[in-house]
């Protein structure tokens, strides 16, 4: 039976980071140390310093401009910081390209699905492929063995990826033609066929209804289970972050304002008076 996020018990690092008790041994999957980045003379994000377990699922939220999307940009190196570290499972990212950290261990999804909406279920999920693919360019242009060996190894990965999430069937369907819920699963099992370490949502819930964001929920947990890998997402959706994170990152203005459990976090004065709404005097 899954362990729910709430009966995992969340242990302090050296670097005042919490990691869940499961992990307090290993190695942390993400840490940042310092980072920042400017924009002109805009600080945009400054003194980020985080550390996610390699089975966590972790939670960054804040106010609407906070900074959240940036730090998710700088993880995956969209961004190059101005200042600060990132070590993805060890290894410096330092002037890595996108597709570097991608096979690095990183994986996201966009807060707007960013599917190839004309091309089937199917070929979407072996786009993100891309990186685990070997194969010459003289058997890529002759479909050679070791092109038809890829690609039968690209099919049955993704297949069997459909079918952890209940969606072989629409394999031949145009990703476009999907209903919503079904479109932003398949964005996040598009990002898994990356075989990642880490993977990153952004808004996950976006647009989504009771139904499909209880359904996002239970395959969250899932992922973490069956994957084994750590969990961080950016929500407005406090019912879901709540439910499912184990630990807690606060942005405002940039800066993390507070780390913890959820309940830590719902009890923390900063947090409900940047985020969850400040108390009106009685």
């Amino acid at each position: 039976m899954a362990v729910k996020p709430s009966e995992r018990i969340m242990v302090p690092l050296p670097s005042h980071s919490i990691v869940p008790i499961e992990d307090m041994h290993k190695a942390p999957v993400l840490q940042t140390h310092q980072l920042g980045i400017d924009f002109g003379g805009l600080t945009a994000v400054n003194n980020l310093n985080l550390a996610i377990g390699p089975t966590e699922i972790c939670g960054l939220i804040g106010p609407n401009g906070a900074g959240k999307t940036t730090v998710f940009n700088l993880l995956t190196n969209v961004y190059q910081p101005t200042r600060g570290t990132i070590l993805l499972d060890g290894y410096d990212t330092k002037g890595k390209s996108c597709d570097q950290v991608s096979k690095m261990g990183i994986a996201r999804t966009f807060q707007n699905i960013r599917l190839f909406g004309k091309m089937t279920v199917m070929d979407n999920v072996k786009i993100g492929m891309h990186n685990q693919l070997h194969t010459s360019f003289a058997s890529s242009v002759t479909h050679a063995f070791g092109y038809k060996k890829a690609e039968k190894q690209a099919y049955d990965k993704a297949k069997e990826l459909l079918d952890f999430f209940g969606m072989a069937d629409l394999r031949h369907h145009e990703a476009g033609s999907l209903p919503y819920g079904a479109q932003r699963r398949l964005e996040i099992i598009r990002a898994l066929a990356t075989n990642p370490k880490i993977l990153l949502l952004d808004e996950p819930a976006a647009g989504m209804n009771p139904s499909e964001t209880a359904e996002l929920m239970e395959n969250i947990r899932r992922i973490r289970d069956e994957f084994q890998i750590a969990i961080m997402l950016i929500e407005h959706d406090m019912n879901l972050v709540m439910g499912i994170c184990e630990g807690i990152c606060v942005l405002n203005y940039g800066e993390i304002i507070a780390k913890g459990t959820p309940d830590e976090i719902k009890a923390n004065p900063k947090v409900i008076e940047a985020y969850l709404g400040k108390k009106a005097d009685k």
